[in-house]
């Protein structure tokens, strides 16, 4: 591979550039490690009260929806419509979030359905024990 540059003049360079990453990577190690191998910058980095807000968000919309269903279902077998809607919006809730997160659809929906179904059944397995029944 042959460079652009006159041979010394690459070499001059790339000496500079190693000397400058080894003298900040000396002095500033850890915010050398968190800028350069992870990403993280002052305009990357979490905003509280942006993240408090999107968690009241989602926690007030997870709660509307199965009280929707339940303020329009009957009453008859309501428990397994609630089962069967919740499982449906968990799987809407993984698509929302692999979309908004940039990551696999498919993989965000069965480890939010996965986990949250199973959740629900251990909730139940714990009802049943202790014998609530509401």
């Amino acid at each position: 591979m042959s460079t652009p540059l006159a041979p010394d003049i690459f070499i001059i360079l790339l000496n500079s550039f190693f000397r400058n990453s080894r003298e900040l990577t000396e002095k500033y190690a850890l915010g050398t490690h968190m800028r350069e191998e992870l990403g993280i910058n002052e305009m990357s980095q979490a905003n509280p009260m942006q993240a408090a807000f999107a968690s009241g968000a989602s926690f007030s919309l997870g709660g509307v929806l199965p009280l929707l269903v339940v303020l329009f279902i009957p009453m008859h077998g309501m428990e397994y419509w609630l089962y069967g809607f919740t499982i449906i919006f968990l799987v809407i809730l993984g698509a929302v979030s692999a979309k908004t997160g940039g990551s696999s659809m498919k993989k965000a929906i069965l480890r939010i359905s996965i986990w949250g179904t199973l959740a629900m059944g251990l909730s139940a397995l714990v009802g049943y024990i202790f014998g609530v029944n509401v």
